[in-house]
């Protein structure tokens, strides 16, 4: 049995004792079922992020790709067309102060919360982690709210991988397809109407002449979904477990609410949502005694990078004092993530209301279900109650 299988249910619950093993013994490891090189440790991770005329983006980011995405976004592009993205989109994220977002979030905290405490149990993820985060992503792209579960359903899918298939099926596809042609649909009627919304201004951002193509527009806003509705819920989601699985935390968070920005860089740290991202070898390089030829995918394992020892003291433990500069839960180099400030305003947000109103709250179920994925590591779904278990 190979030392870490980027497709076995035992990875997406827990990838930890893996990485610990590969991090130690294989620090340069080739993958027999990915195809692929894996960096576990902490310098090589960072350095290969810096590296990106190495370590080059352009043959996509996902470690199993979803068609016509390479080339297309911030984090399928290398500079200078990186830079030039960056700077449009940028742009565009300009016009939507990330301080405006405080309320609407309130708002959708309040409501979602007034409606899961009318139940004895709740699901976190459906009642309130992705309420909130594809409510204010939607809010935010002028997206039409009846939509909101279907969209949530197509990208879960888009993101997830086939165990037995070892990658994506024509049903992963399709769905990404959808999502796409849906946001094609909507950046056409912005073309017709225009409105203030980040759609809109992608359309419109202009700099020096220059503006985003059409496949840009759809494939950079199809990005941006796949962010807010995966990324950020899943991280939401497991910051609310790792607050769980950690009381004394918990009641520190609750008792001083100054507690939650600290807490919240621990989680990305300790449990980051975004685990792994791919790259592709420009050139041969040599590490660990091991040469990655030209050509090869290498996936930079952030999760095991900010489990690394030599970088953070005792890294098993959550510690909301830590205070963990330089950690990988955002990336990092040229595609450190663009959405990483409404990420944490949003979650800071949201989740100090929730624990306003809930400052106590357990598991209903034994195990928790993982979502199936080689980049990302989600639970499916966090059955609870309030009050103590």
């Amino acid at each position: 049995m190979e030392p870490f299988d980027l497709y076995s249910p035992a990875i997406d619950a827990d990838p930890f004792p893996a990485y610990a093993r590969l991090r130690e013994e294989y620090p340069c490891y080739w993958s027999d079922s990915a195809q692929l090189w894996i960096l576990s440790r902490y310098d090589d991770i960072s350095r290969a992020a810096q590296d990106w005329e190495s370590f080059s983006s352009t043959g996509g980011n996902l470690i199993d790709e979803l068609p016509g995405r390479a080339g297309a976004t911030l984090g399928t592009t290398d500079p200078p067309r990186h830079d030039r993205l960056r700077a449009l989109s940028m742009k565009a994220f300009s016009r939507k102060s990330v301080e405006q977002l405080v309320a609407p979030t309130l708002e959708l905290a309040d409501r979602a919360l007034d409606a899961l405490l009318a139940k004895k149990h709740f699901e976190f993820v459906e009642d309130f982690s992705s309420r909130i985060t594809v409510g204010l992503l939607f809010r935010l792209m002028g997206l039409p709210a009846r939509d909101h579960n279907d969209i949530r359903r197509k990208v879960i899918l888009a993101v997830s991988t086939d165990k037995k298939a070892k990658g994506r099926t024509r049903e992963h596809i399709d769905a990404f397809k959808s999502l796409a042609d849906f946001l094609a649909a909507e950046v056409a009627e912005r073309r017709k109407t225009p409105t203030d919304d980040l759609i809109n201004h992608l359309a419109e951002a202009e700099i020096d002449g220059d503006r985003l193509t059409e496949r840009e527009i759809v494939m950079t806003t199809a990005t941006f979904v796949m962010a807010g509705v995966e990324s950020l819920s899943s991280f939401m989601s497991v910051f609310a477990l790792n607050l769980h699985d950690f009381p004394d935390a918990r009641r520190a968070v609750v008792a001083d609410a100054a507690m939650l920005a600290p807490a919240i860089e621990e989680s990305l740290r300790f449990n980051t949502s975004a685990q792994r991202f791919k790259r592709v070898l420009a050139r041969d390089v040599e590490l660990h005694a091991k040469v990655m030829r030209k050509g090869d995918k290498v996936a930079l394992a952030y999760g095991s990078g900010n489990r690394d020892r030599r970088k953070f003291p005792n890294p098993d433990v959550y510690d909301i004092e830590r205070r963990p500069q330089g950690h990988l839960g955002f990336g990092a180099g040229k595609h450190f993530c663009l959405g990483s400030q409404m990420a944490r305003l949003a979650t800071q947000t949201a989740m100090r209301r929730f624990l306003e109103r809930i400052p106590d709250f357990h598991l209903t179920n034994g195990g928790i279900a993982w979502n199936s994925s080689s980049n990302f590591r989600s639970p499916v779904a966090l059955h609870m109650a309030a009050g103590k278990g």
